[in-house]
């Protein structure tokens, strides 16, 4: 029986337990929890077999979150759809911080790397990734550049843009991953992130199909990290709709239509458009930015 009194990962106040979720993998129920202060919802009782849960089943879209297929994504990348998430990504981070041939790009948590091998490939900077799945070696031996977690300490303050892509709800304490992030910047560096907005499904969140009890157990409103990344020594800053988020948006709307390549009959969609009506829906662009 989970116990009523569960302090917040983020501020650290007492939180109410809101319901209950069960696995899509593991037969079990799963406890979840809001914070009243910092609105911050999380798993209580998170899997901790990791390579049970990140194994090459769930790098193949056969394990807990069906719409991920890593692998493919990595064997085949000018026919994913992923190509619009890294080119959006680009443009955007290129849109808020100058990119040369001097600048350090990190990818934290970068999965199978391919937003690291698409930057290489499309601008002038030196860019690595940093992952720990079942998936890495398979990417490395295809020549994306990694650094491992013993390498992470001795570059401390190199990087000026650290990008981390779906990663914050699969996090058990985000404020210390956080603080490591913010450590590994330069002054002035950029931090840009991708995670699911649990304000437009504040009072509905036991039906939010972005709650994947097993590997996404971590869900913030805009509110939520604004005080976390304060509370790291990050400069927040609302930025909303920039250049590149049509395609971050269009290839959300894709994944979760569960396709897996480019088609001709999807490029002829109004994608401006389209992306603009979700995001008023979803509100993807709503969470902040931050300067190291």
């Amino acid at each position: 029986m989970e116990a009523s009194a569960v302090s917040c990962r983020i501020c650290g106040a007492e939180t109410k337990r809101i319901g209950t979720v069960f696995g899509k993998l593991k037969q079990q129920d799963f406890y979840l929890y809001r914070c009243p202060a910092c609105l911050f919802s999380f798993i209580s009782n998170p899997c901790t077999e990791h390579d049970k849960i990140y194994s090459s089943d769930y790098y193949s879209g056969k394990g807990a979150d069906p719409l991920a297929d890593y692998v493919f994504e990595l064997e085949h990348p000018e026919k994913t759809i992923r190509v619009y998430e890294w080119r959006g990504i680009l443009n955007v981070i290129g849109s808020l911080k100058q990119i040369d041939s001097q600048t350090r790009w990190l990818d934290y948590g970068c999965g199978n790397g391919g937003l690291v091998r698409y930057v290489n490939q499309h601008a002038e900077c030196r860019a690595v990734g940093f992952e720990e799945g079942w998936v890495k070696d398979m990417a490395a031996s295809r020549g994306i550049p990694y650094i491992d977690r013993n390498d992470l300490e001795k570059q401390r303050g190199s990087f000026d843009i650290i990008s981390a892509i779906e990663v914050l709800e699969h996090l058990e304490n985000p404020i210390e991953t956080l603080s490591t992030i913010k450590a590994l910047l330069k002054p002035g560096g950029l931090f840009f992130y991708t995670t699911g907005n649990a304000e437009p499904v504040r009072d509905r969140l036991l039906g939010w199909n972005y709650i994947v009890p097993e590997v996404h157990i971590s869900f913030f409103e805009p509110t939520t990290l604004d005080y976390a990344l304060q509370k790291c020594g990050f400069k927040p800053e609302f930025k909303g709709f920039m250049p590149g988020y049509v395609d971050i948006i269009r290839f959300k709307i894709l994944k979760n239509l569960r396709r897996k390549t480019r088609s001709v009959a999807e490029r002829f969609l109004p994608w401006s458009a389209v992306s603009r009506v979700a995001d008023m829906k979803y509100c993807v662009t709503a969470h902040p930015i931050a300067w190291a």
